[in-house]
């Protein structure tokens, strides 16, 4: 059964992120976020699981920082669907999650993890999220709202990977340089998860390390640096873009 953070509204959202653990969509495309948050357009996050799993921290602090870090970003809606952490997998009863998760919020643009990377869940969540949306647009597939309503078949028409801890070769780079400061400040907000500076308890994690945030920042300076700003994000499509040719 989901949980909001943030309850849904019926308006549809401009952009929404699928995060395998409460935390991924801060790190990947926090600032992505944030851009279209500030400029005045509907984001939100759907995090699969709750990441009962960590090493660190409890689900109840979990949760007290992942509502700070929903501040910090701005977002209109926050869910929560509470799959098994450490077993993400592409089944039906998932993959309905999702869909009903894509009919209800019918977001213009989806940003989902790419499909390669050392966390076996970060794997699982690209391939369940990306049948899922393909999924949602089938109208002989039937969902129903919270309120027992036959949902609607909706698909998003503009699909994108971001970049989790395994490089790509960007498609594009949003320039984050703006707000890079906010989004590192969403992330510091797991305070049980990541290097904050101050004293932690609990064993050290591959994440939980001042080299992890130092790679993530270098990183952003990278590709940053490729398209003339201090820091960046990059993505890949899902599907191919049109580009007018007067606006190349």
């Amino acid at each position: 059964m989901s949980t909001d953070l943030i309850p849904s509204l019926p308006e549809a959202l401009d952009m929404l992120a699928f995060a395998p653990h409460p935390d991924d969509a801060e790190l990947y495309c926090g600032g992505t976020l944030l851009l279209n948050a500030r400029a005045g357009r509907r984001t939100g996050i759907v995090d699969l699981t709750r990441g009962e799993l960590s090493t660190r921290g409890d689900l109840a602090t979990r949760e007290v920082e992942t509502a700070e870090a929903t501040r910090l970003l701005g977002l209109a809606c926050r869910e929560n669907l509470g799959l098994p952490d450490g077993d993400i997998a592409n089944t039906l009863d998932h993959r309905i999650t999702v869909v009903r998760v894509v009919r209800r919020w019918r977001p213009a643009v989806v940003l989902l993890p790419w499909p390669r990377d050392r966390h076996p869940d970060h794997e699982h969540a690209s391939l369940l999220v990306r049948e899922a949306l393909f999924a949602a647009g089938l109208r002989r597939i039937e969902t129903f709202g919270d309120d027992g309503v036959a949902q609607e078949a909706f698909r998003p028409s503009r699909t994108y990977y971001y970049m989790l801890t395994e490089d790509f070769t960007p498609a594009f780079t949003v320039d984050i340089g703006a707000v890079f400061d906010d989004k590192l400040a969403a992330i510091r907000a797991y305070r049980t998860q990541f290097h904050t500076g101050e004293p932690s308890e609990g064993p050290q994690t591959y994440i939980s390390t001042p080299d992890f945030l130092e790679s993530l920042i270098a990183r952003s300076r990278r590709l940053g640096f490729h398209i003339g700003a201090t820091h960046g994000e990059g993505f890949i499509p899902l599907q191919m873009l049109k580009i007018d040719a007067v606006m190349m």
